[in-house]
């Protein structure tokens, strides 16, 4: 059985430990699907992107042009009845995520409200990831929204695109997940996003669908490891890889057109009960 990296914070520890007894051993090519850039031990934010760029060598574009979480919406491997349904607004969202304000609002089930603050408490505020207010919102809270691209010098090409999300208010990160598709071993095209955690990582891998009136649906709804979902991927103290998929926790994210604007729903279930529910509303800056 492989140990977890032993210097570093001892809850951060415990949550790889487990991930090492329930989950399974990987090799990382045949499972080039789920890999993803980690995250060292002192914190993620902003450090994180910064130490990624020094440690592969990268160069960093922040700003300097419109960009997507994807370079075309081809990327999405839709069906042309689907490419046709969907909505023109949602895929220019897509393509051009940069272009957009964010705001952003929240609703707790009372049942795990408890829950959130407990990891907020115990890793979000220290790692400074996935920092999920703990309190409802029910005014929505504006968010900056920057997509980040980390090039190959050498090859020009993109190697990492970078969601980073922060409260305007208070400056905090809220998300900084890299982006992309990926396909899995049964050939299904899906989105993916990558969370840094110190030694390892959170991948949600969604499904792509178009509903019936033009909405883009993304599903992280599966039944086994291989399909999309959430999974945690980590390295122990011998470097050698692991992996848990969490088949109870899933991600629905709804993105509509509606009026001037673009609205988006995301449902966090756990054991099919309710988590949290945000509304989010993207507008052109």
């Amino acid at each position: 059985m492989g140990l977890a990296y032993p210097i570093q914070k001892f809850q951060d520890w415990c949550t790889q430990q487990w991930v090492i007894l329930w989950g399974r051993k990987i090799e990382p090519e045949p499972h080039s699907w789920l890999m993803g850039a980690f995250g060292d031990l002192n914190g993620i934010g902003e450090q994180f992107i910064n130490e990624l760029v020094e440690k592969e060598n990268l160069v960093i574009e922040r700003d300097s042009v419109s960009r997507g979480l994807i370079p075309s919406i081809t990327a999405f491997a839709l069906g042309p009845d689907d490419l046709s349904r969907l909505s023109r607004k949602v895929i220019a969202f897509y393509e051009n995520t940069s272009d957009y304000n964010l705001r952003f609002g929240l609703q707790w089930s009372p049942l795990f409200k408890v829950f959130g603050k407990l990891v907020n408490m115990l890793f979000s505020s220290r790692i400074n990831q996935l920092n999920i207010p703990t309190e409802n919102i029910a005014d929505k809270e504006s968010l900056t929204s920057e997509i980040i691209a980390l090039r190959n010098p050498n090859t020009n090409e993109v190697v990492y695109t970078i969601w980073l999300r922060k409260f305007k208010t208070s400056g905090k990160v809220i998300y900084s997940g890299l982006y992309g598709t990926c396909k899995l071993p049964s050939g299904e095209t899906c989105l993916k996003a990558t969370f840094p955690l110190p030694k390892g990582n959170a991948t949600v891998i969604m499904s792509i669908g178009v509903g019936v009136d033009g909405e883009l649906i993304l599903n992280s709804s599966g039944r086994k490891f291989g399909d999309a979902g959430f999974y945690f991927l980590l390295q122990d103290r011998k470097g050698a890889y692991w992996s848990q998929y969490i088949r109870s926790f899933r991600d629905r994210l709804t993105v509509c057109e509606r009026e001037n604007s673009l609205t988006a729903e995301q449902v966090l279930t756990l054991w099919n009960q309710t988590v949290v529910r945000f509304n989010y509303t993207m507008r052109m800056k």
